[in-house]
């Protein structure tokens, strides 16, 4: 077993961010969650146009090192409102359709939060041409207990609402973090870790680390296309998740072989640079950090490719924690792997000096 590094407080933290909502696009309140557990370990921090927020441990290095996750979560909108009180609704980034049924939710208004539930006909009701009726993204609906879309109206729910599940991480078996969002708020809290680890045992780098927490990753990357072009960074290195592909019904011949609980997983992609995966490969074994390996044959699906083909092209590598069943309310993690990928970025980071050649040849 690696290291621990994680601290009860750190976890506190995690907890309060996990439970906070931070649906794509409105990452605000989850953002300054966030900003404000880091702002002790990093020298100087900043926020974008957008809501990406950054620290920064020596600032004004003319060699730039950047670590990031994402904040945001998949969310539902309002998209209409029927005259008999029901909703229907339109995906924010890739919520599954399959598991809305019977999930309460909170819809964000002006006004606060309004409860709502997804509802489906009971069992008993499906029969005939409806025995196979299944969930689908234009039949599933939301009902907040209103007779009339204009009692809909006046609670303060209006087309483009932003609705969540209401669901609150736990604890499993004293072994996985379990909760909705853990897509990638998780990588956020790992690399706020790795930025206390630096500052807490003195660690002096030679460059300039940014410490990212970017927005819009679920619907394209956005986020990061744009911090991208602002800090410019020489290296990048990006946390997300990944697929534990060990439990029923998954495939490994087609989606390879990652496990939670024997570490985090690297990937070969052409979006990796090949000089920077070698580096982390090679941290990984000197200090015994337990990996695990997967490939992706054209994009990562991950902000990896959007720092990678930034700024004429930055050496980036991607270091996933394996996930069991994303993007719905129940994505489970090993806490040993969250533990893992602490640690191998921050020895990695270690292990890169500025102006360190990251050239093809």
């Amino acid at each position: 077993m690696s290291q621990k590094v994680i601290t009860p407080n750190a976890e506190a933290f995690l907890f309060k961010y996990l439970n906070n909502p931070s649906p794509t696009g409105f990452e605000a309140a989850g953002q300054q969650l966030w900003l404000e557990y880091l702002r002790p370990y990093v020298d100087d921090w900043g926020l974008d146009n957008y809501g990406t927020a950054y620290g920064v441990i020596n600032p004004g290095k003319e060699f730039r090192v950047l670590i990031e996750g994402h904040a945001d979560e998949i969310s539902w909108f309002v998209h209409y409102v029927g005259d008999d009180g029901f909703i229907q609704v339109v995906r924010n980034g890739g919520s599954d359709h399959l598991i809305a049924p019977s999930k309460r939710l909170n819809i964000h208004t002006k006004k606060g939060i309004v409860k709502g539930i997804f509802g489906w006909p009971a069992i008993h009701t499906r029969q005939g041409d409806d025995a196979n009726l299944v969930p689908k993204a234009d039949n599933i609906f939301v009902d907040v207990g209103a007779k009339s879309k204009e009692e809909v109206l006046q609670m303060g729910i209006h087309v483009g609402c932003v609705i969540t599940y209401e669901d609150e991480v736990m604890v499993l078996n004293d072994t996985y973090y379990v909760g909705r969002a853990l897509d990638n708020r998780i990588g956020g809290f790992c690399i706020a870790e790795v930025a206390r680890l630096i500052r807490e045992n003195h660690i002096e780098l030679p460059f300039s680390l940014y410490v990212v927490n970017s927005v819009q990753e679920e619907v394209g990357l956005r986020g990061a296309e744009m911090i991208a072009q602002t800090i410019k960074p020489h290296v990048a290195i990006v946390t997300d998740v990944t697929h534990d592909t060990n439990t029923p019904l998954l495939n490994k011949k087609k989606l390879g072989d990652v496990k939670c609980g024997e570490g985090p997983s690297v990937t070969y992609a052409p979006a990796v640079h090949n000089k920077l995966l070698e580096l982390i490969i090679a941290t990984a074994e000197e200090k015994s950090i337990p990996f695990q390996r997967e490939a992706a044959s054209r994009r990562t699906g991950t902000d990896t490719d959007a720092f990678a083909y930034s700024n004429g092209g930055v050496p980036s590598a991607l270091i996933s924690l394996p996930l069991r069943y994303m993007h719905t309310t129940v994505e489970m993690a090993h806490q040993e792997d969250v533990n893992n990928v602490i640690l191998l970025i921050y020895e990695t980071l270690q292990k890169i000096s500025a102006g360190h050649n990251f050239k093809y040849f």
